[in-house]
């Protein structure tokens, strides 16, 4: 049993649809989460600007005593996770590589969709590690960025979120695809109202949830796999750790995580 805390981090908010999705599976470890929501949005920055932040947040994390690293980022997994990988001596995980392997194991008919912040879908990263992994596949990659602000405000089951998941999805619903990647931590929020418009028979992959899959292998290969509650052990720790906003990460953090964020603390990370 290790007790040393999972760390998590994001450019702001969205990686937590990552942590919900330990706090379910894994629901006996601990974790640290770091927002860096003074430098958000990692979109509009350059190359190396984003791996200068993952390394600061990653070298936070590290002080803090985790056991294993997740980039939470779709932006920061696409640039600088191999660099971050060889910066540190801990397993670390991004929320590109679960998601395009989910996509390839759920295609039938090879013909997948990405939809994504327009940092990322203008990486290629998916679509490179798909065809890595099956070059009989086609991928669409479209770019949404109104559903950020959307999954934000809580405007995700809406007539608005439909109106703009409608224009935006239509394209990717002329292409035939039968699997379609929310290749932004944010999506998961509006899952709902995307699979409305893309209609029945369109498997979505969620990263969050394959990147908890790939997390808990990492646990049992590495061994060190936290408390498991039916152990009678004490309640997790979660630690929260913001850059900016501590008052806004609280209301919609809660929303994305559905229950209440304790022990939050804001920081200097890099000296923003």
């Amino acid at each position: 049993m290790n007790d040393r805390p999972i760390g998590v981090f994001d450019s702001g908010i969205g990686g937590l649809t990552v942590l919900k999705e330990i706090f379910r599976d894994l629901p006996g470890e601990n974790t640290v989460y770091l927002g860096d929501t003074a430098r958000v949005p990692y979109g509009i920055r350059s190359a190396e600007t984003v791996t200068r932040y993952s390394f600061e947040n990653a070298g936070f994390l590290v002080a803090e005593g985790i056991k294993l690293l997740v980039v939470a980022c779709n932006t920061a997994s696409a640039v600088s996770l191999d660099a971050i990988k060889e910066k540190v001596s801990i397993p670390v995980i991004g929320v590109i590589d679960p998601g395009a392997k989910g996509a390839v194991m759920a295609t039938r008919n090879k013909r997948v969709g990405v939809i994504g912040t327009e940092a990322t879908v203008n990486s290629k990263a998916y679509s490179r590690i798909i065809k890595a992994m099956d070059n009989t596949i086609e991928v669409f990659s479209l770019p949404c960025p109104l559903f950020v602000p959307l999954a934000e405000e809580g405007l995700t089951d809406d007539e608005v979120a439909t109106l703009v998941a409608g224009r935006y999805l239509g394209n990717l619903k002329d292409r035939g695809i039968d699997t379609l990647v929310l290749g932004c931590t944010h999506y998961p929020l509006l899952k709902g109202v995307i699979s409305k418009v893309m209609g029945h028979g369109i498997v979505l992959i969620d990263s969050a949830i394959e990147t908890v899959r790939e997390i808990k292998k990492a646990l049992r290969e590495y061994g060190i796999e936290g408390n498991h509650p039916d152990e009678g052990t004490a309640s997790p720790l979660r630690r929260f750790y913001v850059t900016d906003a501590t008052d806004r990460f609280i209301k919609v953090g809660e929303r994305f995580l559905g229950q209440k964020i304790e022990h939050i603390e804001k920081i200097n990370v890099g000296g923003n």
